[in-house]
């Protein structure tokens, strides 16, 4: 068990109360299915009270539905089930795991962190740690289903709090989300959308997936910088010491025996023969990876990432178990792989009240309404370029704690500040790189987050009673640490005036 929470600053006591406050709310199944049934309350206050907006992308009147009425009521007991099995993480999460169960099973993850912490300098653990979570953003959601759990594991091996590893990890993936040194399939997706808004101004004008690279690509260091500091100095100190149970702890970690250096050698020629696989798929024009576009970032591998992992995991953990004589049959891998099951009980449970409030958020249309009116708050005020631009953040940061997807939210203010923007001089890039930052640095503390149930549930392994409030008061220094180093960085480009991109300037002029 680990100690209870130390420091006795202010802003150590202020997230102590956070925790404290939270921890003390409902379980989160159970908070969740009061958020829903709020949801559906509000859904017939706002079609009683008449609220309405104008869609800034279709130009439509848009209403709340009342889900309270007859045909709200028919679809809530219609749709249940499939809200609850077309819940997007949920399928990702469970077949991730079952590839991770069969590689944590054998063996194969044990030999590794071993590895990773007899040769890595403990120095550079925590930066690593949050880096890596930055990067695999472009693998999808591989990072939260892999790295923050593998990130308690690493901890707790070095004699660190699993926590702070798995903060400092869901740090990385999430709160940098649009931080990373490749294009990820985001960046397509966004310029897509900025490209459609900018054209109502401008028929002609094209936004590159390429737009905000070389922001994003800095960033990618200020931000792994930022969470280093965050988890070494405020989140580590705060969370004490973590004293192990029994079957935590790690009594024999000595240097790798001979049997298990031939099975990570085994293990490394199948991880060869995969990627040899892949790349013969990837490499040719006409590869069979590529995707029906001859792309690479619509390719399988790209968009099928979890499936690939589930090969990919299994394969090695095959490897491994049965050169280590830990597998001995199919049966030792159907377990390996019913035990990984065992551990997703709680988050099923906890998915199954999520899934029912995103539903009934998206259906009801409160999502768009609080969106389209917090922007033309924003619209409102007359200032300069910095201060409009942190305005900016401080908005898509507060929106994002409302609604989850970043395409949806692009969707909703693209055709309202790309334009806005456009006129006042600045360009579809600057406010698309904007937007991504005010997107990315609540990801970390806001329960719409798609993955939040699950990191809820990561936690609880290490700290049974942890709730909603354990883990936003370990993320809030994060979140607001990210946002003052991304704000800095920001004020710093605009004032250097260095291109965003290629061919990607803050400035725009519109055509004589």
């Amino acid at each position: 068990m680990n100690k209870s929470p130390g420091g006795s600053g202010i802003f150590q006591r202020l997230l102590n109360r956070t925790e404290r406050i939270g921890n003390a709310l409902p379980h989160p199944a159970t908070l969740f299915a009061i958020f829903a049934v709020s949801a559906l309350i509000l859904s017939a206050v706002g079609s009683a009270m008449e609220w309405e907006v104008i869609h800034p992308g279709t130009k439509e009147t848009v209403k709340p539905v009342n889900l309270l009425s007859h045909d709200g009521i028919h679809r809530i007991l219609l749709e249940m089930v499939e809200n609850f099995t077309g819940f997007a993480p949920l399928g990702i999460v469970l077949v991730a795991m079952l590839g991770i169960g069969i590689a944590e099973q054998s063996g194969l993850i044990n030999s590794v962190i071993k590895l990773l912490v007899l040769n890595s300098p403990k120095h550079l653990l925590t930066f690593v740690i949050v880096f890596t979570g930055i990067l695999s953003n472009i693998a999808s959601d591989v990072g939260y289903v892999l790295l923050i759990p593998l990130a308690g594991v690493i901890f707790i091996a070095v004699g660190r709090h699993p926590i702070a590893g798995m903060a400092a990890a869901f740090a990385g993936v999430s709160g940098g989300f649009s931080a990373n040194l490749a294009i990820g399939t985001v960046d397509p997706l966004l310029a897509g959308l900025s490209q459609e808004a900018a054209r109502i101004l401008d028929p002609t004008y094209e936004v590159n997936p390429t737009a905000n690279y070389y922001f994003m690509a800095a960033s990618t260091f200020v931000i792994a910088l930022a969470g280093t500091i965050v988890t070494e100095k405020i989140v580590e100190p705060r969370l004490g010491k973590y004293e192990a149970e029994h079957e935590d702890k790690d009594e024999s970690f000595q240097k790798l025996t001979a049997i298990e250096k031939r099975g990570l050698l085994y293990t490394f020629l199948t991880l060869a023969g995969i990627v040899f696989i892949t790349l013969i798929g990837i490499i040719p024009e006409d590869g069979y990876f590529r995707g029906v576009d001859g792309g690479v970032l619509s390719s399988p591998l790209i968009k099928g990432v979890v499936a690939m992992l589930f090969i990919t995991a299994g394969a090695m953990g095959l490897a491994y178990g049965f050169t280590t004589g830990k597998f001995k049959n199919d049966s030792d891998i159907m377990k390996g792989m019913a035990t990984s099951m065992k551990t997703m009980a709680t988050y099923l449970v906890l998915v199954f009240f999520a899934a029912q409030f995103v539903a009934y958020f998206k259906w009801s249309n409160l999502g768009i309404i609080l969106a389209v009116e917090g922007a033309g708050m924003l619209m409102s005020a007359d200032i300069g370029l910095i201060p409009l631009m942190i305005l900016f953040i401080l908005l898509s940061a507060a929106i994002n704690m409302l609604m989850g997807s970043a395409s949806a939210k692009w969707a909703i203010l693209a055709p309202i500040f790309i334009p806005m923007f456009m006129i006042m001089g600045y360009s579809p890039e600057l406010s698309q790189v904007v937007y991504r930052i005010g997107d990315s640095v609540t990801n970390v503390i806001s329960p719409m987050m798609s993955f939040f149930a699950l990191i809820i549930a990561f936690v609880q392994k290490y700290q049974p009673d942890a709730g909603i409030g354990t883990v936003i008061a370990a993320m809030v220094p994060y979140s607001i640490v990210f946002m003052l180093f991304w704000m800095l960085l920001l004020v710093v480009w605009l004032l250097a005036g260095l291109p965003l991109g290629p061919d990607a300037n803050i400035f725009y002029s519109l055509p004589e």
